[in-house]
């Protein structure tokens, strides 16, 4: 049967590309592809198409005959995620093919039973084509998303050396699993790199710390001692430490300020270190020291 198309379509090939360019254009949004990108796509399609009708292959488009086609339905797909359409958009490109090959169906039909049957045909086959498109677009997305999604976690976790063997972590947003493993490696693979032995946790910026976030932060800090830093808390705002009372969560030993700066300042004294002025130095006011 699929023989049969290929015989009733190839002779008029050129015609069926200006018609189902034309139903292309229709809806063509220039600011997202050009019209001669459209072109070669639809003619490279249809050659394919074309070719796996002759193989005899079954309408089945998981079969062998039809790999070429599944394969250029992929590129397709995965190049209009990057393009910006959207998933109907995509599909659209196959399931406009429909109306130049149904009026050509017509014009070749000898019967009204061989019309229903392989407009029948032409149907299943086409809506095969277009939502395997379809999946294959989501599955592209999905993973431009997840790799966008990893990459402002690791930007949204930065470990920044503060003083020789001082590490500073600052946290900005909710602390959940996923996100506590970035947290975790990239503070770890500091500590190593720069043999420090000192790690402050900076939550200024976590909005809310529930029992989860504050078991998240104790296995950070667990992970860190393993690895021979001790870490240090800051950011301790009064209705964080207000919650952190009610939930009834313990951090143990370690210590907390409110402040970066206060949690500098303990963790330089750890050490033995001190800042001192620089004689002859001025105040923030202009005043002399």
């Amino acid at each position: 049967m699929t023989q049969r198309l290929h015989d009733i379509l190839a002779p008029h090939e050129a015609e069926l590309l200006r018609d189902w360019l034309r139903e292309q254009l229709k809806a063509l949004r220039p600011e997202l592809i050009r019209e001669d990108e459209v072109r070669q796509q639809s003619r490279e399609f249809l050659r394919l198409l074309l070719e796996a009708l002759r193989s005899g292959e079954e309408t089945d488009i998981s079969g062998a005959g039809w790999a070429d086609v599944r394969g250029f339905l992929e590129k397709i797909s995965a190049s209009r995620v990057v393009q910006g359409f959207s998933p109907s958009q995509t599909a659209t490109f196959v399931f406009s093919l429909k109306q130049p090959i149904f009026s050509r169906l017509r014009t070749e039909a000898r019967s009204a039973d061989e019309l229903a049957g392989d407009s029948w045909r032409v149907t299943m086959l086409l809506d095969s084509l277009g939502l395997y498109t379809t999946e294959v677009f989501q599955k592209n997305r999905e993973g431009i998303i997840l790799r966008q999604q990893e990459e402002m976690m690791e930007l949204s976790t930065p470990v920044v050396t503060l003083w020789e063997g001082v590490l500073a972590l600052p946290l900005i947003g909710t602390l959940d699993s996923q996100r506590t493993q970035t947290v975790m490696e990239a503070l770890l693979q500091r500590i190593v790199e720069t043999e420090s032995d000192i790690a402050i946790i900076d939550i200024t910026g976590v909005p809310t710390v529930d029992t989860l976030t504050a078991q998240h932060l104790l296995k950070t800090i667990t992970a860190a001692r393993l690895m021979g830093a001790e870490c240090i808390i800051s950011g301790i705002r009064p209705q964080i430490a207000q919650t952190i009372v009610h939930l009834g969560v313990s951090l143990g030993d370690v210590v907390t300020k409110s402040s970066l700066a206060g949690a500098f300042q303990v963790a330089l004294a750890r050490r033995g270190d001190q800042i001192i002025r620089a004689s002859g130095g001025t105040r923030g006011d202009g005043r002399p020291e």
